[in-house]
């Protein structure tokens, strides 16, 4: 499933080609999605000035002076810039075409995705509204995952991965963080000393600044916005790495099912 760096590495790619462009037309191929496009939606965006592409944990939104479409790439999920598109395949549900005439494509082979619409303020919208503070902003800091973590007995992987407490940290990157900050993934939230939790929050934020930097994390579907793989995968220390040597210590990597997700994990460098 694509995450918050590919969501994020996505924004980027298509920014440019549509803030401050007008909207010519949606075209429409597969309006069931995760949720039905709402068929109101190619009128409402016809002709749309998109004043920004922003993103809130996993979803992106197309800031327009009409409203607000907030989109989600599900589970296999892509957009791609296209200038001069090839006939849509079996995949490519929709197309936003833009008066300067750039397409930006949505495959999804799963159809887990979404394309929804609102004209009050995004924030408020059921699927945003009881989010926790995105990873890289000043409100995710050692004090409030302390906060969040008292008295808890649940393991400290899900607990992270639970976008009330934090937006936008996956498996890959809940691996990965608490690897770099030495701790056990199935250990206790509530055990954790605030300087321990510390170390966890400048990890997390470390690990996503870098998969954005590498364009995210391409297991199976992932692409950017140009069609090309996300480079973080050159990257994982232990994400999928079971059986094969620490890159710390050389102890075999081990995998365990946390939360019904695998977690790998470092018996020795991470206690």
């Amino acid at each position: 499933m694509p995450e918050l760096p590919e969501v994020e590495t996505t924004r980027r790619g298509i920014a440019p080609w549509l803030e401050g462009q007008r909207i010519a037309r949606l075209i429409t191929r597969v309006p069931a999605l995760r949720w039905p496009i709402p068929a109101v939606l190619p009128e409402r965006l016809a002709g749309a000035e998109v004043l920004a592409v922003q993103r809130r944990a996993k979803y992106l939104l197309l800031c327009t002076d009409r409203g607000t479409a907030l989109l989600h790439l599900g589970m296999s999920g892509s957009l791609r810039v296209l200038h001069d598109p090839p006939p849509p395949g079996r995949h490519d549900h929709f197309d936003l075409v833009t008066t300067a005439g750039a397409v930006i494509r949505f495959n999804d082979p799963r159809r887990f995705g979404a394309l929804l619409w609102t004209e009050t303020d995004p924030a408020t919208h059921p699927l945003l509204a009881a989010l926790g503070p995105e990873p890289l902003g000043t409100a995710f800091d050692a004090a409030w995952l302390r906060a969040h973590c008292a008295g808890r007995r649940i393991a400290i992987k899900p607990h992270i991965m639970n976008a009330r407490i934090v937006v936008g940290v996956g498996n890959i990157y809940a691996s990965e963080a608490l690897f770099r900050a030495g701790i056990h993934p199935a250990r206790a939230a509530g055990r954790l000393a605030e300087t321990r939790l510390a170390g966890l929050v400048a990890a997390i934020r470390e690990v996503l600044a870098e998969a954005i930097r590498a364009g995210g994390t391409t297991l199976r579907d992932f692409r950017q916005g140009d069609g090309t793989p996300g480079y973080f995968t050159q990257d994982l220390r232990v994400y999928d790495r079971a059986g094969r040597p620490c890159m710390v210590c050389a102890t075999p990597v081990r995998q365990q099912v946390l939360g019904q997700r695998s977690s790998y994990y470092c018996p020795r460098c991470q206690r």
